[in-house]
């Protein structure tokens, strides 16, 4: 049988090394997509080391130029990619990409949709996308264009990071709705103790999981027999949730993969 792979980004820590090792012990080769060989190594060479197969792959997801060189190389090898899990993000600091986005929209979502749109034609019928989300999506009521363009300005970009889960979701169901060969799903893992907000915000946060809590329902979702052929939902704890009502939206989804497009000059994909 052929070697099914699975690329993982932000491999290095949290949810994403989780998720990388997880997949691994199921015998898919993992893409451990990374801005740090430095940090990421060590992940793929205990996934080697435990027996499993891995290799790093390059990507910064906060520039759109990097992202197109990173799928590009991986579909030169001629590679059929069974899984991409969307986890990397960012949440607290501020400021913007290289390519003018505020942060965390940029990162969180933009990154992700040109990374899916340059991997395409490595998807084969029921390839999954997992992108990890957030219950931060309910506290946004839309999304305000003009201001994904400037830099974060909320103190620790809580807010922006909530319109960043948001765009998430809009995107895994109109992405569904696009491509029904594929199987998109948008996943809450629940309140992680992954470090991706300052420290000083973690004693406003009770009982943390543990990344490896954190990563089962995104495993599930790449990985289960029970969950296969189901697309364009939002899960959490291994269970379809109903997102918020804007997450909802189809016409907010659809001017969103529409500016996103533009964004990041790429043509649709239907």
């Amino acid at each position: 049988m052929p070697v099914k792979i699975a690329m993982v980004t932000g491999a290095s820590s949290g949810i994403g090394r989780a998720t990388a090792v997880e997949l691994a012990a199921r015998d898919y080769h993992v893409v451990a997509a990374g801005r740090s060989e430095q940090r990421t190594m060590p992940v793929v060479e205990g996934i080697v080391a435990d027996g499993g197969s891995a290799e790093f792959l390059h990507v910064d997801l906060a520039s759109l130029e990097s992202v197109r060189s990173a799928a590009r190389l991986f579909e030169s090898t001629g590679r059929v990619l069974d899984v991409l899990v969307d986890n990397a993000g960012v949440g607290g600091g501020r400021g913007v990409t290289e390519d003018g986005f505020e942060i965390h929209f940029g990162v969180n979502h933009l990154g992700h949709f040109m990374l899916t749109h340059h991997l395409r034609r490595t998807f084969r019928p029921g390839t999954r996308i997992v992108v990890v989300s957030s219950e931060a999506h309910r506290r946004p009521d839309g999304i305000d264009f003009d201001a994904v363009q400037r830099k974060t300005h909320s103190l620790v970009g809580w807010k922006e990071y909530g319109v960043s889960k948001l765009a998430n979701i809009l995107y895994v169901r109109e992405l569904a709705r696009r491509q029904p060969d594929w199987h998109p799903y948008a996943v809450h893992p629940g309140m992680t103790d992954t470090g991706i907000f300052p420290g000083f915000v973690k004693p406003f946060f009770r009982n943390l999981k543990t990344p490896e809590e954190g990563a089962e329902t995104v495993v599930w979702c790449a990985a289960d027999d029970e969950v296969a052929g189901q697309s364009g939902l939002y899960y959490s704890r291994k269970r379809a949730r109903e997102p918020s009502a804007v997450a909802l939206d189809d016409e907010l989804a659809a001017e969103l993969w529409r500016r996103s497009e533009e964004w990041c000059g790429v043509a649709s994909f239907d």
